[in-house]
């Protein structure tokens, strides 16, 4: 989307600063924890406007944060990726909020069981943490691995999901 105008909401959350992107239509394009802006780069020669949010992204964050989990669901995302790395973040948003999933489980959801690795590379490629879970996908042996936001982060959200559904990392 070369040229296109993006905004941006910027907030604090428990677990730091956080920026939210999004477009006119109503479409979020990335979140995430970043000290100042050199992360918008990743979309090219596009405009920023500070956001003020008339789709409601900021309180369904707001209430996630505070304990409503599944206020973000609804939350409508668009990302470029590969066909591949497209179809793994579409099945993150499958896995419920209190639940987790193996890298091995989500390869085989995709019926590609044998595709762990390049799971693993799409799931860290995600621009839209939290909203599109990737902190719910965890080793096979229930060890926290990798996530962009940082493992402090990831443990987090992980407990902050299990107490608000009364499931405590339910492994799938």
């Amino acid at each position: 989307m070369p040229n296109a105008e993006f905004f941006v909401t910027r907030f604090e959350t428990p677990l730091g600063s956080a920026s939210l992107v999004y477009d006119a239509e109503g479409v979020v394009h990335a979140f995430g924890w970043y000290e100042g802006d050199t992360w918008l780069k990743r979309f090219g020669h596009t405009d920023f406007v500070n956001g003020t949010d008339p789709f409601g992204f900021l309180a369904a964050m707001i209430a996630y944060f505070a304990g409503d989990v599944r206020a973000i669901d609804h939350i409508r995302v668009q990302m470029r990726g590969t066909p591949f790395q497209n179809s793994v973040w579409q099945a993150l948003r499958s896995i419920p909020a209190g639940e987790t999933m193996s890298y091995g489980g989500l390869a085989k959801k995709l019926g590609q069981p044998g595709a762990m690795r390049a799971v693993g590379l799409a799931n860290g490629a995600n621009p839209v943490g939290v909203i599109v879970p990737c902190h719910r996908v965890i080793g096979a042996d229930g060890s926290l691995t990798g996530y962009g936001g940082g493992i402090a982060r990831k443990k987090w959200l992980l407990a902050h999901e299990a107490r608000h559904t009364g499931l405590f990392g339910s492994l799938r």
